[in-house]
C-alpha cells in the first residue's frame, strides 16, 4: 500500500528519517532505558509497550485533525509544509546546539512492569515534542490524490513501530550492558550531532520538494 502513497524515492526519505528519528535519544527512548537499568527486562518492555500505546495516540490525533484540515483547504497544505519544514529544520539546530548539554540518563526507581506500562503511556502521550514531530513530518508525504485519513494512520503505525523496535532492542542492549547505558553521555551526543543533521536535511528537502501530487 506504500508504494500507492510514495514513490520509491519518497518511501526511502521516509523511511531513513524515521528510522533515524527512532534513533535519537528523547524522552521515550531515555523512559525506557532508565526503567530497564532500574527494573530489568521486565519493566523495559512493559514501558515500551507503553510508549507504543502512546504513540498511537498521537497517530489518532494527527489522522483526525489533520486529514480534517487539509482537505478543507489546499491552500492549508502550502502552510502545513512550510512551517513544518521550518520546524523540521528548527528541531535540527536545536539538538546540534544542544549535544554538549546533553544529561546523563535519569535515575528510575523500580515500581514494577504495570507501572512502567502505565508511565510509559503517559511519558509518549504527553510528549508536546511527538506531536509536533507528526504535525510536521507525516504531511510532507501525503498524497492528496487518495483519502488522507488513512495514509495519516500508515504512516503514522510505521513511524510507532519503528520507535517501538528500536525501544525494544533498547532493552535487549541495556539489560545486558548496563555499565555501558549508564556512561553513555558521549554516545548520546553524538547521536544528537548526527540527528540533527538528518532533521536540517529533511526539512530542506520537504522545503524545496514539490507538494503538487
Amino acid at each position: 500500500m506504500l508504494a500507492h502513497i510514495l514513490s520509491a524515492t519518497q518511501i526511502g526519505v521516509f523511511l531513513a528519517a524515521a528510522l533515524v528519528l527512532a534513533f535519537t535519544p528523547g524522552p521515550g527512548i531515555m523512559y525506557v532505558m532508565a526503567r530497564t537499568l532500574s527494573g530489568g527486562a521486565s519493566d523495559g518492555v512493559a514501558s515500551t509497550l507503553g510508549t507504543a500505546v502512546g504513540g498511537m495516540i498521537h497517530v489518532a490525533v494527527a489522522a483526525v485533525g489533520l486529514s480534517a484540515l487539509l482537505a478543507a483547504s489546499a491552500k492549508a497544505f502550502v502552510v502545513v509544509k512550510y512551517v513544518g519544514a521550518t520546524y523540521l529544520i528548527f528541531l535540527g539546530v536545536r539538538s546540534i546546539l544542544s549535544a554538549r548539554r546533553q544529561s546523563s540518563i535519569p535515575s528510575i526507581r523500580p515500581h514494577g512492569a504495570r507501572r512502567a506500562f502505565y508511565e510509559g503511556i503517559l511519558t509518549e502521550a504527553l510528549n508536546v515534542k511527538t506531536a509536533l514531530f507528526f504535525l510536521a513530518f507525516l504531511p510532507q508525504f501525503i498524497n492528496h490524490a487518495m483519502p488522507v485519513a488513512p495514509q495519516f494512520a500508515l504512516l503514522g503505525v510505521l513511524c510507532v513501530s519503528l520507535n517501538t523496535t528500536v525501544d525494544f532492542l533498547v532493552v535487549l542492549l541495556a539489560s545486558r550492558l548496563s555499565e555501558y547505558f549508564r556512561n553513555s553521555t558521549r554516545r548520546a551526543r553524538y547521536m544528537s550531532y548526527g540527528s540533527g543533521s538528518v532533521l536540517v536535511g529533511l526539512g530542506t528537502y520537504v522545503a524545496l520538494s514539490d507538494s503538487r501530487r
